[in-house]
């Protein structure tokens, strides 16, 4: 029995040291870095700023960029502290991304930019962490849209220096960025938006590919695809904990047709108005993490609501925040 217990404690003792070599690992390693593959069509990719683009671009920032990047003392896209992001990544800051050529991207190519926003790599071959949003599936006009805004006289854009020290990563982002997310692969072929007559193809696109509405409404951040967004764990069932700017936990609803647990007895009205302005059909207003899509067109929400009826429907009786006063 006690030479058992020597060769149980040993095992253990091989075990603990293994675990801790891998944490150090992990921990001295940081966020890994990726070789810096565009394309030649990319590298010479030269976006025309024309005033559609620049007006579609607006429009994408107002539902992906400005919530993260927009210091909201000054309206500038400086970044931002972000007490909001879920608890399990650490305080993280989000990063300057105005005109400016040191302290923002003022200095990046078009190329850069477009690699960057499908990859999350930089030319220096460092890697955004997994809590910044990747556009594998974005189509590409959009993404042209996206980066003519960027080049754009925008207010909020406008060189300046301030910007947050580094982040110090904590070990869960470093886990995830090394063993359990990498950088999606650059499209094989050109992407386009639906035509709007196709209802439901246009709402998957508007949903998943541009607004990525699954990311915030489906059960965990880590656990998601953003190549495949049906793949998420909980696809559009809820449940995410999200916080809010004091810290407190707001999970996120459950948006599939199930008609206890999730919108199923809503009507488009209603949908419209929660999209859009964000409205609780119970009345008062749907809580931060969501805010109000205003920018959205109503064919752009019908859709949507056109393609959530496709979804198939999850049972997941979310606990929703209720506000202290």
């Amino acid at each position: 029995m006690k030479r058992l217990l020597k060769i149980l404690a040993y095992t253990l003792g091989i075990v603990a040291l293994l675990i801790g070599a891998f944490v150090a690992y992990l921990h001295f390693k940081g966020i890994p870095t990726y070789p810096y593959k565009p394309t030649p069509e990319i590298s010479a990719l030269n976006v025309a700023p024309d005033s559609t683009r620049v007006a579609r671009g607006a429009k994408i920032a107002t539902l992906l960029c400005n919530e993260c990047h927009k210091d909201n003392a000054t309206g500038r896209l400086t970044g931002r502290s972000m007490p909001d992001l879920p608890a399990v990544f650490g305080k993280v800051n989000s990063l300057n991304i105005t005109h400016h050529p040191e302290h923002g991207i003022g200095a990046w190519t078009d190329g850069e930019l477009y690699y960057f926003l499908r990859t999350g790599i930089r030319k220096d071959g460092s890697w955004a962490p997994p809590f910044m949003p990747k556009f594998p599936i974005m189509a590409d006009e959009d993404m042209y849209s996206i980066i003519a805004w960027l080049r754009s006289d925008d207010p909020s854009l406008a060189a300046d220096t301030r910007e947050y020290p580094p982040n110090a990563f904590n070990l869960f982002t470093k886990f995830l960025s090394n063993m359990a997310i990498f950088p999606p692969p650059l499209p094989e072929r050109a992407i386009t938006i639906p035509d709007t007559t196709d209802q439901i193809a246009f709402g998957k696109y508007v949903a998943d590919a541009l607004c990525a509405c699954y990311a915030c409404h489906s059960a965990d951040f880590a656990k998601q695809d953003a190549l495949h967004p049906e793949k998420s764990l909980g696809f559009y069932g809820g449940g995410n904990p999200m916080l809010n700017y004091e810290g407190e936990l707001v999970p996120t609803a459950n948006i599939t047709m199930d008609k206890e647990t999730g919108i199923g007895n809503w009507t488009l009205e209603q949908f419209r108005e929660a999209t859009r302005y964000a409205k609780n059909p119970r009345g008062g207003p749907l809580h931060y993490p969501m805010f109000p899509h205003t920018t959205l067109t109503d064919t752009e929400v019908d859709a949507i609501w056109a393609y959530l009826q496709t979804v198939p429907p999850i049972k997941n009786a979310v606990v929703r925040y209720q506000p202290k006063n």
